[in-house]
């Protein structure tokens, strides 16, 4: 009985590992020469004015993608990603998302002088003026969430974060489901805002 149970485990072992799905990244590898100028080579940028895009969803990238591709009438507007992505494909953008979804991202370092504050919103939140815990949505290692399509934050570069935040709470940048981020940058004051953009970007 030990035998066959172990033969059974083995089988389900081997069947689940060929049935698996292997992530052909080699199309959005040749087309992401244009993204490296900003966004590094391998999706690691090393401007904190532009975001780290190494390890993100595969759903989430192309929502990101398609949305800058709307230009001004989409719900992200920005000019320099829209002259970059406004002539690419659904599958040009697939691929481009397969090809940055599969690269390791680089890991970031908080600064100390705002390092509690920080903590203390990524992981409880502002009941007093309910602001809810980051952790919540983007997880607690700050891996975000795949299937509900939260970003990941670990290791991001803290400017960017700010900004973000910022275009949530002006309602400039609107994409975000149901309001969620437009109504918590809201209730945000501009030094809660940066303390957690500096302790996400510590966080793995």
């Amino acid at each position: 009985m030990k035998g066959w149970t172990l033969g059974i485990g083995l089988w389900f072992l081997v069947t689940t590992a060929i049935a698996e799905p292997v992530l052909d990244i080699s199309a959005g590898q040749k087309k992401s020469a244009p993204c490296a100028a900003c966004h590094g080579v391998d999706g690691n940028s090393t401007v904190a004015a532009w975001p780290n895009i190494a390890g993100q969803s595969v759903g989430y990238l192309m929502d990101q993608l398609k949305d800058y591709r709307e230009g001004q009438k989409g719900e992200r507007f920005n000019p320099v990603m829209y002259s970059q992505v406004q002539a690419l494909t659904d599958q040009d953008i697939e691929d481009l998302a397969k090809y940055y979804s599969s690269q390791k991202p680089s890991l970031g370092a908080a600064k100390p002088e705002t390092l509690e504050l920080g903590e203390k919103l990524y992981r409880g939140g502002n009941p007093a003026t309910g602001v809810p815990a980051c952790s919540a949505c983007h997880s607690p290692e700050g891996d975000g969430n795949s299937p509900a399509g939260f970003p990941r934050l670990s290791g991001q570069h803290p400017d960017y974060i700010m900004d973000q935040l910022k275009k949530f709470k002006t309602g400039e940048r609107f994409n975000d489901a149901n309001g969620i981020m437009r109504d918590i940058a809201k209730r945000m004051t501009n030094e809660e805002m940066q303390a957690v953009s500096n302790y996400v970007s510590g966080l793995h």
